[in-house]
């Protein structure tokens, strides 16, 4: 009788060995196969709802808020790992604006699925009274600053300095950067906010993100591409001094850029920096793949025109 029990259960654990074995084989392929994932990025948007006129202008029929959800809508088809982010500046350039202070830009993004945003200095110009109540009744991404210090205005709890996703077995880091305010929005409209080093606090989030296990760390920056004057923090300034971005999507200067600029950190490691001008008259896409060891290479960059002709 014990003979028999223990022949049954040999056989039992032989059986089990010969099922999991080849389970154990294809995950362990899986897991060394290439990952992939896309970023699609807007910036400085200006609550361009509807596409340019055709009027004879040079950016005539292009944009359009139909246009590129219908765009976003055929990429995340055909590709499983999405990320769609934002930098900033979302308001203030249309009538919407004037008459709606934000709401339909907010709904648009909200509907078109966008997983964050960072804060621009025209997102200030109803007041944070006013951003606080758009981003609190009708936003599901959230609004990503690390320098700006919201404590005691309607934004206290409306932000955050980073967030990570997850998308296809990989950890994506994502933190904001913006402008300096003086000069640009008015004391009555910026409240208490308090503008901090976006150097300190970036390299302060990115280090975070890096120890938290992030393949990617991802900073949306509003501090804009370049500028003559030397005193002021752009993109390109900005890039050399950080420790552990990987990569910079820009905003504020309306720079479109044939194709992305890589520079080096402080550390000698790449930095990767793109913008897709204003308006959403064009969508940013940049397609990496991570090997086995998570070593990233970005195979793709586009910079695709938002028209009748792109999103069917």
């Amino acid at each position: 009788m014990l003979n028999r029990r223990r022949f049954i259960t040999q056989s039992a654990l032989a059986t089990g060995a010969l099922l999991v074995g080849p389970a154990m084989a294809k995950a362990a392929h899986l897991d060394d196969a290439p990952k992939r994932l896309t970023i699609l990025h807007t910036n400085d948007v200006h609550s361009r709802i509807d596409p340019f006129p055709m009027d004879g202008g040079r950016n005539q029929g292009l944009g359009g808020v139909a246009q590129r959800a219908s765009l976003i809508r055929r990429i995340r088809a055909e590709q499983d790992n999405v990320l769609l982010l934002d930098a900033g500046d979302i308001f203030q350039g249309t009538p919407y604006f004037n008459i709606y202070k934000g709401e339909p830009e907010i709904k648009a993004m909200t509907a078109m699925g966008y997983d964050a945003s960072t804060v621009g200095n025209h997102d200030f110009d109803a007041g944070l009274e006013d951003l606080a109540l758009q981003l609190g009744r009708h936003a599901s991404f959230p609004m990503i600053t690390c320098n700006y210090d919201f404590t005691n205005t309607p934004m206290e709890h409306l932000y955050q300095p980073t967030k990570i996703f997850r998308k296809g077995g990989l950890k994506i880091g994502v933190l904001g950067v913006g402008v300096e305010l003086e000069g640009l929005v008015p004391d009555n409209l910026a409240g208490n906010t308090k503008y901090l080093d976006p150097v300190q606090q970036a390299n302060r989030y990115a280090a975070e993100l890096k120890h938290a296990g992030c393949d990617l760390v991802v900073c949306l920056s509003h501090l804009g591409y370049k500028y003559s004057s030397s005193n002021k923090i752009s993109d390109l300034t900005f890039a050399p001094q950080t420790e552990n971005i990987d990569l910079i999507i820009g905003g504020h200067t309306h720079t479109f850029m044939e194709k992305p600029d890589v520079l080096k950190n402080k550390k000698g490691e790449e930095v990767i920096i793109n913008q897709v001008g204003w308006a959403g008259i064009q969508l940013g896409r940049l397609d990496f793949v991570f090997n086995k060891n998570r070593r990233k290479n970005l195979a793709v960059s586009q910079s695709i025109p938002v028209s009748e002709k792109t999103d069917n």
